[in-house]
């Protein structure tokens, strides 16, 4: 009995060195896996952006109300055989919204 019980206790230590020593052996894996992807980001291109996206989206929305009245000007004046500087009248549009909805 006293052989049985102490090859089980070998068994057991070797097994718990088996368990350090993959522990050791995985906790090595990660530190390197962290060197490497430190490695990895230092040596990556950082991007930086000009314009920041809000100001990308105000200048978007800028243009889209600059071309609209490029287009009403060109439309009224050449088109329809009116004054450039009329398309900032009210009447103007109050007459173009009347045409449109005419019952």
């Amino acid at each position: 009995m006293s052989s049985n019980n102490t090859q089980q206790e070998e068994a057991k230590a070797k097994t718990r060195e088996q368990v350090k020593n993959e522990a050791a052996k995985t906790r090595e894996q990660v530190k390197q896996e962290r060197r490497e992807k430190r490695e990895k980001a230092q040596n990556r291109r950082v991007r930086v952006r000009i314009l920041p996206i809000w100001l990308r989206i105000v200048i978007i929305a800028g243009l889209i109300c600059l071309s609209t009245l490029a287009g009403a000007a060109v439309g009224y004046s050449m088109m329809g055989n009116g004054k450039v500087m009329d398309i900032f009248k009210s009447s103007t549009w109050t007459h173009i919204i009347d045409l449109v909805e005419k019952e």
